[in-house]
């Protein structure tokens, strides 16, 4: 059984889904969680269509009927977990009743997914940006985790927590230590230990605290606290939520340095910018997919122009700056542009455990491996948690978590009376910087999606151009009416920036834990124009700071 949960997977993981389609040929059930009847939940034996932030109330009202019900692995949360009697407590109150008031899921509905998650001999619950594009993202992801700990989900073939990442490589990213209180292999930075072992292999000093995300990145900006930003494969200014804060920031920046394949319009902001090439076919290197194998990535063609290869421009630039990147014990090319990608992975996987067996060489003969891969021996590891059913388990009980019940950020009002979730198209990418020049059938364009009441209530026709406001700004956008959506709730797509900056609307609420802003969580208002030119598309892109307070 498979719970696919706050995500889109057909449209935004098609690959991933055409491996889910095969399991449900060959007789694996499909429940699919999601607030819009989306082409994913098409292929579901059943979708539970629950109201925008309401996923811990769900969750916690499953658990409950679970409980209720003796469902639960009685042996398993004995010998493997802790803080299971206080979380069965907590979700007492939660009952099948109180679920459908609080998420808009009937009963029963909610007490046939969680029969068929309980009693399913292997299950897994996949989730994407629809659990943690919100204010409390990792309360989401823990109220999933308690469902897989309850009935024994986890650590097992074919049963586990399965987060499907959000871009290529994201967790290749992670691995090599892209994030603000991680050293390569996930060691944490303010151990005095882990760091000093990075500081003999690097020769630096290495700070003793932990980092600033993205989101603290711009407070810091706009505290005066942070000035010069070097900016490698992003686009905030199109990708951020409320985006006239956004702009507004990134201009006050005394030096900004983008490093891009396109001249994206953060570039368009910056003092400088370095053209790379393109890693997936102009460059040697490697990518960890959502299953953890690390894979090598072969130079096919030549980068364009004066494009370089990200390594060495990194490297370049370090040499400018006084220091040489090459690793201790490697030898030095006579250019530092030359410094190689097997080099720099020999290093890391020096010094992060996880990929201490994954030579170079290994990576080549066995076209990729799963970390965790401590010794050149070691197979690689299939999946993940194992030791938990090991007798006595080894390392740490897995935690319960009695997390709590909250309301999206930004409340309904008379004023702002619908519901902004926004999302992805099949043939889309992000802020269609890398797809957009590209002509496609399933191309339509930004529209702004109403359910057939909505539309019907406002007086909305197909194809009509309309007003969307909300707090922080407004923009233009032809209406489109979707039978997949409640009443009440609207959609838009960030791909069209340039035609539709749907970002002006959206709130950069963040989870205090992950930094993420709640992209699937806005209240706005629709308003229809007066025939004119301001309804044609040209007038579509918005602005900021000129919706009602």
């Amino acid at each position: 059984m498979v719970l696919l949960w706050g995500s889109n997977a057909r449209e935004t993981h098609p690959i991933f889904f055409h491996h889910l389609i095969k399991g449900i040929h060959n007789g694996a059930r499909l429940f699919v969680v999601d607030p819009r009847q989306t082409p994913s939940a098409a292929w579901a034996e059943r979708h539970l269509q629950l109201d925008v932030g309401s996923d811990i109330a769900l969750a916690h009202a499953m658990a409950r009927e679970i409980i209720a019900c003796g469902l639960h692995n009685v042996e398993f949360i004995g010998r493997a977990t802790s803080g299971f009697a206080e979380f069965a407590r907590h979700v007492e109150p939660c009952t099948l009743t109180w679920g459908e008031a609080m998420t808009g899921v009937p009963a029963q509905q909610i007490a046939q997914a969680a029969h068929a998650f309980a009693k399913a001999q292997r299950a897994m619950i996949c989730w994407t940006l629809g659990i943690t594009e919100h204010k409390n993202a990792v309360d989401n992801v823990l109220s999933l985790i308690n469902l897989g700990l309850l009935c024994g989900h986890v650590g097992r073939f074919g049963s586990g927590l399965n987060p499907l990442r959000g871009q290529n490589n994201v967790q290749g990213g992670g691995d090599a230590g892209a994030l603000p209180h991680k050293l390569p292999g996930f060691q944490d930075v303010e151990d005095e230990a882990i760091r000093k072992r990075f500081e003999g292999a690097w020769n630096c000093a290495i700070p003793p605290s932990n980092g600033l995300n993205l989101t603290q990145m711009f407070d810091a900006i706009e505290h005066g606290a942070l000035h010069s930003v070097y900016c490698i494969g992003e686009n905030p200014a199109q990708s951020e939520a409320d985006a006239g804060r956004t702009h507004r920031l990134l201009k006050s920046l005394d030096h900004l340095v983008v490093q891009d394949i396109f001249l994206t319009q953060t570039a368009e902001m910056a003092e400088v910018v370095l053209p790379v090439s393109a890693a997936w076919c102009e460059t040697d290197g490697t990518v960890t997919n959502s299953e953890r194998r690390v894979q090598r990535v072969r130079k096919a063609l030549q980068a364009p122009g004066e494009a370089r290869d990200d390594i060495a421009v990194i490297a370049e630039l370090a040499r400018r700056l006084g220091s040489d990147l090459t690793p201790l014990g490697s030898q030095a090319p006579p250019d530092p542009r030359d410094l190689l990608a097997e080099q720099l992975w020999e290093e890391m996987r020096s010094l992060s455990p996880l990929h201490g067996g994954m030579s170079w060489k290994r990576l080549e003969q066995l076209d990729g491996i799963q970390w965790p891969c401590p010794t050149e021996d070691h197979p690689g590891t299939a999946f993940l948690h194992a030791r938990l059913w090991q007798d006595p388990i080894q390392g740490r009980r897995a935690q319960f978590s009695a997390v709590l019940v909250s309301a999206p950020a930004e409340a309904l009002s008379q004023e702002f009376p619908l519901r902004l979730t926004t999302g992805r198209h099949l043939h889309a990418y992000n802020t269609g910087v890398q797809s957009d020049s590209y002509a496609s059938p399933l191309n339509r364009g930004e529209s702004l999606d109403v359910s057939p009441e909505d539309a019907e209530s406002l007086g909305l026709q197909p194809g009509e151009w309309v007003r969307v406001r909300s707090r922080r700004g407004q923009v233009s956008a032809p209406v489109r009416i979707d039978p997949g959506l409640k009443p009440g709730l609207c959609f838009m797509t960030f791909h069209y920036p340039e035609q539709v900056a749907t970002n002006l609307l959206t709130i950069d609420a963040t989870d205090p834990k992950s930094g993420t802003a709640e992209f699937k969580a806005a209240a706005v208002r629709v308003e229809k124009l007066a025939p004119s030119a301001d309804s044609a598309p040209a007038a579509a892109g918005g602005s900021f700071g000129s919706a009602p307070h």
